[in-house]
């Protein structure tokens, strides 16, 4: 379980950040320079440098997210001019790409920062660039809506799997739709139908919470407050749901910790993101009361499961249920040990579920609920203090990443197992990088008392 310091403050971190942005320009500058494109997005260190795995192409907008974030953190144009060609130059098939649910990973962290600092004032103000990133962002959400299954009771945008697969990585590519429907896009179909993407973003959302996330009801004998299974897979010919799965994660009947950290970090999101719509809006579909609720029970109950299996300085190993966590004895009560012999971390997950604690405690704070706000806030905060530090932060000017022992697909055995161990350890991922910019970027805003930082911040 997490031992959350309560006394830490965000400032307490200022020198840390320094030193993140500082590596972070490094590793940026090394990947634009000699990462070979003609083998693909770059998606995951070996021995150091990276390298691709064609599963599906999901990785390079973080690529060039994170240089577009690194711009915004520290102004130098270098690193906005990378993340404004590149995404000029590569990122338009994404746009398109009908085949992955993976829309709010590439697009909406290339176009969506692109806009949201043009927004801010941050770039130069030009109509006709602010108008190529909504069109972008317009027609990426409608693309992701059109992945789409029907089920007894709603329905879902499917995985790369099949119609049949609900990943709940996929919560996050919720924000494209979102997006597109702030912007006013309409979504069109066979016969002109118009289909509300608020819509298609509410269901997804439900089935993700209803499926995905388990409560302690007893929908099964594994079934705790909290945990999360990656895959839910559905009969398409009656609609009904059929099983938990996992594809990177140990069972359907354990938690995939990189998984609960997409849900942790997109419900929160998301709730933030509704405070934002009418009432008026949120009435068609079932009201602010409904809508909200069941993402704050799946949000709470994530962030809950996260702080108690996880070990006391908040890093994750890469499944709760993994099959040799038990010859490590009492894990859960001291610090991770990347380096052991029997079960990788994934510093990836904390990475990413670090924001769904921080921006879940903001938004109870914000509605009167200061116990149980500062609980997941300080949470939040004990996670990126040692994030951005050895051994988690990569500070050695060889190693391309960022943020070291991440884990892609250990199922799979793509992980590097470095000479002399028995497990992987020491590499890094784009997913795992860029969301820890993303967090950093957050956290340095809350101190300098910026402008609030949300995928949905920036539209206007």
């Amino acid at each position: 379980m997490i031992s959350i310091n309560k006394t830490l403050k965000p400032s307490d971190l200022q020198t840390k950040l320094k030193q993140f942005w500082n590596l972070s320009g490094q590793k940026i500058q090394d990947l634009d320079k000699n990462y070979d494109v003609s083998k693909g997005s770059p998606v995951f260190t070996v021995k150091g440098k990276y390298s691709t795995r064609g599963w599906t192409e999901w990785t390079q907008g973080f690529q060039f997210g994170s240089a577009i974030l690194q711009f915004d953190a520290t102004g130098d144009r270098e690193f906005l001019e990378i993340g404004r060609k590149n995404t000029l130059a590569v990122m338009a098939p994404h746009i398109s790409h009908i085949g992955v649910h993976d829309h709010g990973f590439n697009n909406v962290s290339t176009y969506g920062n692109l806009l949201r600092l043009m927004n801010e004032g941050k770039t130069e103000y030009n109509e006709w660039e602010k108008e190529f990133y909504q069109l972008a962002l317009k027609i990426s959400g409608a693309v992701q809506a059109s992945r789409w299954t029907n089920i007894k009771n709603g329905g879902f945008i499917h995985s790369f799997n099949g119609p049949h697969s609900l990943f709940v990585d996929t919560i996050r590519s919720c924000r494209a739709l979102l997006v597109s429907h702030l912007l006013g896009h309409v979504f069109q179909a066979e016969g002109d139908v118009k289909i509300n993407l608020l819509e298609r973003a509410i269901l997804h959302l439900k089935a993700t919470a209803d499926y995905s996330v388990f409560y302690g009801e007893g929908r099964d004998m594994y079934d705790l407050w909290g945990r999360a299974a990656h895959e839910s897979v559905f009969n398409t010919k009656d609609g009904n749901f059929r099983c938990p799965n996992s594809q990177q994660g140990y069972t359907g009947f354990s938690t995939w910790t990189r998984g609960l950290a997409w849900a942790m970090c997109g419900f929160a999101e998301e709730l933030e993101c509704f405070e934002t719509l009418s009432d008026a809006e949120l009435d068609l579909f079932g009201g602010r009361k409904e809508t909200e609720g069941f993402m704050l029970k799946a949000a709470k109950a994530t962030c809950d499961f996260y702080i108690e299996h996880t070990p006391s300085d908040g890093i994750p190993y890469w499944d709760t249920g993994a099959p040799d966590l038990h010859k490590l004895g009492d894990y859960l009560n001291r610090p991770a040990e990347p380096y052991n012999d029997f079960e990788p971390v994934d510093s990836s997950a904390a990475a990413i579920g670090v924001q769904g604690l921080l921006r879940l405690g903001k938004y109870l704070i914000s509605k009167g609920d200061k116990e149980s706000g500062e609980r997941y806030w300080q949470a939040g905060l004990t996670v990126m203090n040692t994030l951005f530090e050895e051994p988690y932060l990569s500070t050695g000017s060889e190693h391309q990443g960022l943020i070291l022992h991440s884990i892609y697909h250990r199922p799979n055995g793509w992980d590097h197992v470095p000479q002399g161990s028995k497990i992987p350890n020491g590499e890094s991922s784009m997913w795992g990088d860029y969301h820890a910019r993303e967090a950093a970027l957050y956290l340095q805003r809350v101190i300098n008392n910026e402008s609030y930082l949300s995928f949905f911040g920036g539209l206007k």
